[in-house]
């Protein structure tokens, strides 16, 4: 049975594209430039225990994190069934095979990530996944997105209303008043060692619960 999807995002990310999207985007050097990208972020945090990921994909991202902390606990939020099937291979993997608008949070974890998703979501429907990210978390949210210091639509391989920019962690600043910024820091796709595509990161941390 097909799952109904109530955006267009989550039809496309579903689907074809979606599938497409995981041929593009894994190797050696992105491995790499994982584990150089998240040991910065990591650096600024305390006893981060276990981690979850909104929009996983096969999982990199993640496996940067186990290589930085071996025994972390890491969970996976990811729409697509190819990119899932993927993600069960790594093993010791919590997956939630959904979208993240239907997501429900079970569990709060130390490290909320969502990297290279947030510019793909419906911008109507960025509220509910900030409360999402934010039930989620115990502690730290990181942010990793395309920055725009206004709501921009930009086109995304010949697709419209498919990528959008604006400050995500400055609105989440302005939604949740006891979150702060630890840190921030852009990620260059001209990095002649660990090269990102264009991502600046964010992390907040919870200051009372």
């Amino acid at each position: 049975m097909v799952p109904e999807y109530g955006t267009e995002q989550e039809k496309f990310w579903a689907g074809t594209f979606g599938d497409e999207y995981i041929g593009r985007n894994q190797g050696k050097e992105v491995a790499a430039a994982n584990l150089a990208f998240f040991s910065r972020i990591l650096e600024r945090t305390q006893s981060v225990r276990s981690a979850i990921e909104f929009g996983a994909n096969i999982g990199l991202n993640l496996e940067a994190l186990r290589a930085l902390i071996p025994n972390i606990e890491l969970s996976a939020i990811e729409i697509n069934q190819k990119a899932v099937e993927e993600l069960g291979k790594l093993g010791g993997i919590k997956i939630y095979p959904q979208s993240i608008l239907d997501f429900q949070p079970d569990s709060p974890r130390d490290l909320v990530l969502i990297k290279g998703v947030l510019i793909h979501i419906d911008p109507t429907r960025l509220g509910q996944v900030y409360d999402l990210l934010y039930r989620t978390s115990n502690r730290y949210i990181c942010i990793a997105e395309y920055y725009n210091p206004s709501p921009v639509e930009v086109p995304y391989r010949g697709n419209r209303e498919k990528l959008f920019k604006r400050d995500f962690a400055g609105e989440m600043l302005d939604r949740f008043p006891i979150l702060r910024l630890v840190d921030y820091a852009f990620a260059y796709h001209r990095d002649v060692n660990f090269p990102q595509d264009d991502l600046t990161w964010f992390l907040l941390e919870k200051t009372a619960n």
